[in-house]
Order: structure tokens, then C-alpha cells, then sequence
């Protein structure tokens, strides 16, 4: 028996499917990916025990994300530019960090928008090692000093550039280390591995009742960062990829809702109260200071959740003045966060 011939394909036929299976390779990597949608939310959080992201934890203590049926799962990486990159590669679908990722990602192409905001201010201490005081009194005396960031790339690197920079000062005159939040912020500084550094409640608080540190500036409160940054300075946020908030404009809802619950919550509420909602082991085994901590930071967070008036302004301000990727760059502050869901949020259902 002879054997069968394979069946021959018309050439007239091969070029335009493989023109139609390029085209659509080419579509589908223009579409950004996110994580698979399974019914579950998941954040990834910059550093979920810092308590300038508090509405994260304590809205799922409340229980207010199970009260909009949602089921979000909270992750936490220690520095914001981490989680800014799991959301970027479609690992989670948002994000509990500053809003100035959102302009930084903008210059490069990505469309991320704020659909919360957390904090007004950024709520960071600029903290000088007890050992640097009697030779850093300001920022202006930080030239050959080693600085303490999160991480390279986070907004604590943008804002320690900035103080330095109104001094006059480079960052080519002095060290940048990224140490990391909590527990290795504390080691570097208690280890001399840094003369002072940036750093959030209840770390700040932490290192100031030991004596190991000392504020040297103050952005907790609306005055302080006025006089740190020259305006509000809209900081802790959820943002999400424009592209799943257009796809998911009821997910993205029900997550503002909650949030501004929480903050609503936060403002009729003592710090005592509020503490006894957060898990124990947050407590870092000294109660009484996470309670000075939480009473510290109460005064940075929004009443609504809203975009305050010329903060974006105030952010692109800072990051303009010498981050490479926004300098000289056309930001479209618009597109970096909207106030349409938690707008939605606030009327009832």
C-alpha cells in the first residue's frame, strides 16, 4: 500500500493566517495583564504594618471588605516600588502605596491611577542617628552621610532627594542605602549603618523613646510638610492599572466604599479604639508606643478619600526637581487618579 500524503496547505492560505496570528500576538501584548479573575481581590501592600497604611489592615478588621462582598486577600512587601512592580507584571490588582508612583509610572508609559487617597501628608520622619546629631542639625548638613531609604526607586528616596536638593545638595553628595522598613530600618540605625534615614510610625516612635534617633524632619502633619515640601503632599493610596478599573468599575467601587468607611471610621474614633481593632502582634510587644505611634499619625489621613486640592501639583513639584524619568516630561495629572469611584462610594445605595 502506498503510503498517505500529508495534506498541502495552499500558499495563497499561509500568508494571511500567520499575518492574522501576528496581528493578534501583537494585540494581546498590547492589552496589560492582570491576575487571573477569580473572584478575588488581591493588594499588595507597601509595608502593611506601617500605620501611614493603616486603612488597609483595619478595613479588613472592620470587616468592611466582606460587607461589600468582596474577598481580598492583603500581601506586603516592605519597600512601595516592590509592589508597584507586582502590580505592573498582573501579580495582584492594586496596590496600598504612594501616589507618586502613579506620576513616576506615567513618564514611563504606564497608566496607573490613585482610586483612594489615604494620607494628605506623607506621614515620613526624616530621623538623624543619635550618634550624627551634633553634626546633622539640618538637611543642609548631610553632604558624605550615609541615608537610610526603603528601597531605591521608593517615594522615601524621592522625598530625601527633594529636602536635599533645597539645600542645595546632590545626590551625588552623599550615600543613599536602602535599608528596608520596621525591624532593618531599626538595625541600620541602631548598627551606625546610616547617620539618619526616612522612616513611618511606629518605627519613628520606636527609635525616638529609645534615644537611638531624633526627628530631624517632621512630615506627619499638614504643617510640617507644608514647610518640608511647600503644600499638601497626598501620600499612602490604592491605586490600581486604569485598564482594570475600566474593566472592574464595580470591584473598584465597593474597594472605595470600604476605604472611605474606614476613614470615616478613623475620624470618629479614638486612637485607643483603633488600636484595639489592629492584631496583636503589630503591637511589636509595647502597646502603650504603638499607641503613641497611632495617636502621632491619626492627623495625616483624608476625611473622604479624595484627591486634596493642588496635592498633585505638589508631588509632580517634587519629583520634577530631579527624578530623570519626570523631568522635562508632559504629565497628564488627570490621568493619575481619580476622585469618580470613591465619589460613587459616598452615595448611598
Amino acid at each position: 500500500m502506498r503510503a498517505s500524503r500529508g495534506v498541502r496547505t495552499p500558499k495563497a492560505f499561509v500568508k494571511p493566517v500567520l499575518a492574522a496570528v501576528f496581528g493578534a500576538s501583537l494585540a494581546l501584548a498590547a492589552v496589560p495583564s492582570f491576575a487571573a479573575d477569580s473572584g478575588k481581590i488581591t493588594i499588595m501592600v507597601g509595608g502593611i504594618t506601617k500605620l501611614i497604611y493603616l486603612p488597609a489592615k483595619l478595613t479588613e478588621q472592620l470587616g468592611y471588605f466582606k460587607d461589600e462582598g468582596l474577598n481580598v486577600e492583603l500581601l506586603s512587601q516592605p519597600a512601595g516600588v516592590d509592589a508597584e512592580n507586582e502590580l505592573l507584571a498582573g501579580a495582584v490588582q492594586a496596590v496600598v502605596g504612594f501616589y507618586d508612583h502613579s506620576i513616576d509610572l506615567q513618564s514611563k508609559g504606564k497608566e496607573v491611577e490613585a482610586i483612594t487617597i489615604f494620607g494628605q501628608v506623607p506621614g515620613e520622619v526624616e530621623l538623624v542617628n543619635a550618634k550624627s546629631r551634633d553634626t546633622i542639625k539640618s538637611m543642609a548638613d548631610i553632604k558624605g552621610k550615609t541615608l537610610g531609604v526603603t528601597g531605591l526607586g521608593a517615594s522615601t528616596n524621592f522625598l530625601t532627594q527633594y529636602l536635599a536638593a533645597k539645600h542645595g545638595i546632590t545626590s551625588a553628595q552623599f550615600s543613599v542605602l536602602p535599608v528596608g522598613a520596621d525591624n532593618t530600618f531599626i538595625a541600620a540605625m541602631k548598627q551606625n549603618r546610616i547617620d539618619a534615614g526616612m522612616t513611618t510610625e511606629p518605627t519613628a516612635s520606636r527609635l525616638i523613646n529609645t534615644g537611638d534617633a531624633a526627628v530631624l524632619v517632621d512630615m506627619r502633619t499638614l504643617k510640617g510638610t507644608v514647610d518640608a515640601l511647600g503644600g499638601a503632599y497626598p501620600a499612602s493610596s490604592l491605586y490600581v492599572q486604569r485598564a482594570w478599573a475600566d474593566t472592574h468599575k464595580e470591584e473598584a467601587t465597593k474597594l472605595a466604599r470600604a476605604f472611605v468607611k474606614t476613614l470615616k471610621y478613623i475620624r470618629t474614633h479614638s486612637a485607643a479604639e483603633i488600636t484595639e481593632k489592629m492584631p496583636k502582634d503589630y503591637y511589636a510587644n509595647n502597646k502603650a508606643l504603638y499607641l503613641q505611634a497611632m495617636q502621632n499619625s491619626l492627623p495625616m489621613f483624608s476625611p473622604d478619600g479624595r484627591m486634596p486640592k493642588d496635592g498633585p501639583e505638589t508631588v509632580l513639584k517634587v519629583l520634577a526637581a530631579f527624578n530623570p524619568n519626570v523631568k522635562g516630561k508632559h504629565i497628564d495629572l488627570s490621568k493619575t487618579y481619580t476622585n469618580a469611584f470613591v465619589d460613587a462610594a459616598n452615595v448611598p445605595k
